[in-house]
């Protein structure tokens, strides 16, 4: 895409955002979103192999970017992509934030936590020494007995590797930690899975199926699905809403009905 190209391209993407502010069309702000995926996509891609599935972090950073179509006044004057960066960047590491305790920890804990971390660097620095329980507590005006709780929960924060080894109690051999502790059969979550899918889609027509398979297993475009299918893309659109809402319905009864 050469200059001209390009400039065509953000006067155009302007004009949608203008009209969007002023209409609220939820067709216009699907075909936003769409457009602007890449950023989620080169964003998330940033802060993939820090221990987080890409795919989930791809999905928080399309939240934010949902989030930043809905709040950009074009009119500020600011390009999209500035305004949105910071948003999706945001969303990202507060999911990180929330996502490194393996294990749910309350926000007091994690909050206290982070200061003992910082009150122990502070005060070996002007100790000139290792702090103790108590020296920390007195630095933080809280008591020792919240200091350890804090300190123990703070475990939980670095998951024991599965690398580990141990000595073999029958043996002088050394067992891995992930040789010792039981899994979950390969393929029962996939056998779920598949049941709760032909059961929704049991009830759909081919062009609903053909739309949501292209769209979320095979990741098609709107307008890659439209000339597939050749009817226009805010029929794809229109479908797919419809399709979703009908979805989340069935999803929901099946839901309370097990609760029940």
């Amino acid at each position: 895409m050469n200059k001209d190209e390009r400039k065509k391209e953000r006067d155009r993407k302007r004009r949608d955002f203008e009209e969007y502010n002023k209409t609220r069309d939820p067709e216009l702000r699907e075909k936003l979103i769409e457009d602007n995926l890449y950023i989620a996509e080169i964003l998330a891609k940033k802060y993939y192999g820090r221990g987080i599935d890409y795919d989930d972090i791809y999905q928080v950073a399309s939240i934010g970017l949902i989030y930043a179509v809905d709040r950009y006044d074009p009119s500020k004057g600011f390009e999209f992509s500035s305004f949105a960066t910071p948003t999706i960047i945001g969303e990202i590491k507060k999911y990180f934030r929330d996502k490194g305790w393996t294990i749910r920890v309350p926000r007091r804990i994690q909050e206290l936590s982070k200061k003992i971390n910082n009150a122990r660097v502070y005060l070996a620095q002007n100790l000139q020494k290792a702090p103790t329980v108590s020296d920390i507590a007195e630095y933080l005006n809280t008591t020792e007995e919240e200091v350890l709780e804090a300190i123990e929960a703070s475990r939980v924060y670095q998951p024991q590797s599965l690398d580990i080894s141990y000595e073999s109690q029958s043996d002088d051999k050394e067992v891995n930690l992930a040789d010792i502790i039981g899994q979950d059969e390969e393929y029962f979550e996939k056998i779920e899975m598949n049941d709760l899918m032909e059961s929704l889609f049991k009830n759909l027509n081919e062009v609903e199926k053909t739309i949501l398979v292209e769209r979320y297993f095979n990741r098609k475009t709107q307008v890659a699905i439209a000339e597939q299918l050749n009817i226009s893309q805010m029929t794809v659109s229109r479908i797919e809403k419809k399709v979703l809402e009908r979805l989340k319905k069935d999803v929901e009864g099946k839901t309370m009905g097990e609760v029940l």
